[in-house]
């Protein structure tokens, strides 16, 4: 029999598991064709991120998730998360998106990067046949995440641009329910898939490793211009873009580097938009690092500000200060004690001391 412990300990929270019946990996009803592939002859091409796997018969790509299945692309990853949880929004984290509201998070296994520091390598680094899973279709995500007065279902965890069509269909039912998406993601994702999800998606919470290509390819087994250009294109789209940059000591604590991405940023999707320096605890094929030492987010988020950008927060940092600010008067307007809001003075999205305009999708 299995207990609410065992539940906790396999990774899948036991409202998950409340949430629809357990299947065995790999089952069946999970799996189904895939969108965004070609045939060529026995092979199927795959065109939703930029490694464009060529896949010979029963070969599986890079992300462990797709899948050539006698000349049809198939994939794995659909309507079997091996996570699912609520979780304040703020841990996304998204910041200036509806503060202190639920999130309903799920999550399928796979990536298609192969970073060296990944916190979630246990689902990440593996295929959904090889995770214990729940069955959760489209439609019960939905009736779930309303059920516990969820504002918004979350795509989360591992890689879900690698589970795209389960994010996909769930997102245009979420939609319909009034309930807002959001994709925390790395951002490999080709622009024509991203184009056609961003129709349903209200916001996305984009991970730029570092600034520098071939860190991209020594850490993360991927390359920057790619997730620039996701970046740049989902604002264009008119979803609402916060990113995160985790600085690995020995990696991405390059101040200088930091600082070229500080203005590309402001650049390329103006001052307003929230910058995440996280810090890094040693994992995976990094456990022989040291913590992000304080001083160094510290003088991050210094160049940050520096470099003109409004809203910037360390992240993964016990007792920092992740309170947002009015860029033009100064005072809080939203206070934070960890991922807890305590005040918010937002007032039709507009600060209320000075009545400045704040960026961000507030609730109403």
């Amino acid at each position: 029999m299995t207990t609410r412990r065992d539940i906790l300990r396999s990774g899948v929270s036991a409202l998950g598991m409340l949430a629809g019946a357990s299947c065995a990996a790999g089952a069946p009803r999970t799996m189904r064709e895939a969108r965004h592939w070609a045939g060529l002859g026995e092979n199927a091409k795959c065109g939703l991120c930029p490694h464009e796997c060529m896949l010979a018969p029963n070969a599986t790509g890079i992300c462990r998730v797709r899948q050539n299945r006698d000349g049809t692309l198939v994939t794995h990853g659909y309507a079997n998360p091996c996570a699912v949880h609520v979780d304040p929004i703020e841990k996304k984290p998204l910041y200036h998106v509806t503060p202190g509201a639920r999130a309903y998070s799920i999550a399928v296994a796979g990536c298609n990067m192969r970073c060296k520091n990944c916190q979630n390598h246990t689902i990440s680094q593996v295929s959904p046949r090889d995770t214990s899973n729940t069955f959760l279709p489209p439609d019960r995500v939905v009736e779930t995440a309303l059920k516990h007065k969820c504002g918004s279902i979350a795509y989360t965890y591992s890689e879900p641009t690698v589970w795209y069509e389960y994010m996909y269909d769930t997102a245009v039912l979420a939609r319909k329910a009034g309930l807002k998406n959001l994709m925390i993601t790395c951002g490999y994702i080709n622009p024509g898939p991203l184009t056609e999800l961003a129709e349903y998606m209200d916001a996305a919470n984009i991970d730029l490793k570092s600034f520098d290509n071939a860190i991209y390819g020594k850490l993360n087994a991927g390359r920057l211009q790619p997730v620039l250009d996701t970046i740049t294109l989902s604002k264009k789209l008119g979803m609402w873009v916060e990113v995160t940059n985790l600085i690995v000591p020995e990696w991405t604590d390059d101040l200088a580097m930091i600082r070229k991405m500080c203005g590309w940023l402001k650049d390329s999707l103006g001052p307003d938009v929230p910058l995440h320096f996280s810090r890094f605890h040693p994992m995976h094929k990094l456990a022989h690092l040291y913590p992000t030492p304080s001083k160094t987010l510290e003088e991050a988020r210094g160049i940050a500000d520096e470099e003109g950008l409004h809203h910037v927060y360390v992240g993964n940092v016990a007792g920092t200060d992740s309170n947002t600010y009015c860029p033009h008067c100064g005072k809080p307007v939203v206070s934070r004690r960890g991922y807890l809001v305590t005040g918010y003075d937002i007032v039709n999205g507009s600060c209320r001391f000075c009545k400045t305009r704040i960026a961000g999708v507030w609730a109403a």
